[in-house]
C-alpha cells in the first residue's frame, strides 16, 4: 500500500457527549484516532496490528457496521467497552457517482447516515453511556486528503433527519475544480446534491456553506469551537494536519423553491474547514 491510506469514521452522540473513532492504516503504520468534545488522541500501531475483512481490526479493537469493541490501553489514554449499532441508514448508491470509475486523490464513502446506539464505554475511568444515542459512519481511502475542503455532518435533530455535505478542491487529470457531495436524509427520503448532478456551490467560507441544485437550496451556518488538530494523510503518510470541531452549534435550512422542507438547529454538528 505504498503511498496510500484508508480509514473509517465512526461517530457516536448521546446524553450530551460525543465520541468519534477513526481506525485506519497509512503507508507505514496503523492507527486509531480518538476524538471527544474536549480532547483528541492518536494511537499508533505497527502495520501487523491491522486486519481488514468483514470488519476492521486494529490491535485488540474491532470496528464494523454492526458495532465496535474497544480495548485501547496506553499511557496517555484508556478506552474500553462495546457499542452496538441498529437500524442503519445506508444511502441509495455510491456517493462518488460516476467519479468512482476514475482514479481519485481521495475516495469517499457513506456507510450509514444515521443509526441507533446501545452500549457503554469507559474513557480514562469515566463511563460514557451511548444507549439511545445516534451514530454516523463514513470512510476515506486514496493518497491524500484534499488541499482545501469543507465538511459538515449532523444527525442531532431529535427526528429522522441527517445531513452530510462536503466541498473539496479536486485534482483531476491535470486540472483542479471544486467538487461537492451532499446527502440530506429527510424523514425516509434521500436528497442528493452533487457535482455530477449539477449542484452549484454558492458559498463555501468559514462558518457558511450554501448549495443550490435545481429548485433545492441548502444553507448551513456553523460556529466552530473546540477545534482539534488531527493527523491527516498526504501521499499515504499521516504527516498532514486538519482541524475538526466535533460538536458545535449550527443552523440548517433546506428548501425546494419557496417551500421549506427542513429548518432546524443543533448544538452538536461536526465541522471541518481547511484551506491551504
Amino acid at each position: 500500500m505504498k503511498g496510500r491510506f484508508e480509514g473509517w469514521y465512526f461517530k457516536h452522540q448521546a446524553n450530551g457527549h460525543t465520541l468519534a473513532l477513526i481506525p485506519g492504516r497509512a503507508e507505514d503504520h496503523a492507527f486509531v484516532q480518538i476524538v471527544t468534545d474536549n480532547e483528541a488522541h492518536y494511537v499508533r500501531y505497527p502495520l501487523s496490528a491491522y486486519q481488514k475483512g468483514e470488519d476492521v481490526r486494529v490491535g485488540d479493537s474491532v470496528f464494523s457496521t454492526s458495532g465496535l469493541r474497544l480495548d485501547i490501553r496506553q499511557a496517555e489514554i484508556s478506552l474500553a467497552g462495546e457499542i452496538s449499532y441498529n437500524n442503519l441508514t445506508p444511502i441509495r448508491s455510491d456517493i462518488m457517482g460516476p467519479f468512482r470509475f476514475f482514479p481519485m486523490e481521495c475516495r469517499h464513502s457513506v456507510l450509514s447516515m444515521d443509526h441507533k446506539l446501545e452500549g457503554t464505554v469507559s474513557l480514562d475511568g469515566t463511563a460514557l453511556d451511548f444507549t439511545g444515542g445516534r451514530g454516523y459512519i463514513e470512510s476515506d481511502s486514496g493518497r491524500s486528503f484534499p488541499s482545501g475542503y469543507t465538511w459538515v455532518q449532523c444527525n442531532d435533530f431529535g427526528e429522522d433527519i441527517s445531513i452530510m455535505a462536503a466541498v473539496a478542491r479536486i485534482p483531476f487529470y491535470g486540472l483542479r475544480f471544486w467538487g461537492c457531495i451532499c446527502v440530506v436524509w429527510l424523514r425516509g427520503r434521500e436528497y442528493r446534491l452533487a457535482t455530477y448532478r449539477g449542484v452549484r456551490i454558492v458559498q463555501s467560507k468559514p462558518g457558511v456553506l450554501e448549495l443550490r441544485q435545481g429548485k433545492h437550496r441548502l444553507l448551513i451556518t456553523i460556529r466552530m469551537r473546540n477545534a482539534h488538530p488531527l493527523p491527516s494523510p498526504r501521499f499515504g503518510r499521516m504527516d498532514g494536519t486538519i482541524r475538526e470541531s466535533l460538536s458545535c452549534p449550527a443552523r440548517f435550512r433546506f428548501t425546494e423553491g419557496d417551500h421549506i422542507l427542513f429548518e432546524g438547529e443543533s448544538a452538536q454538528a461536526s465541522y471541518e474547514y481547511e484551506i491551504s
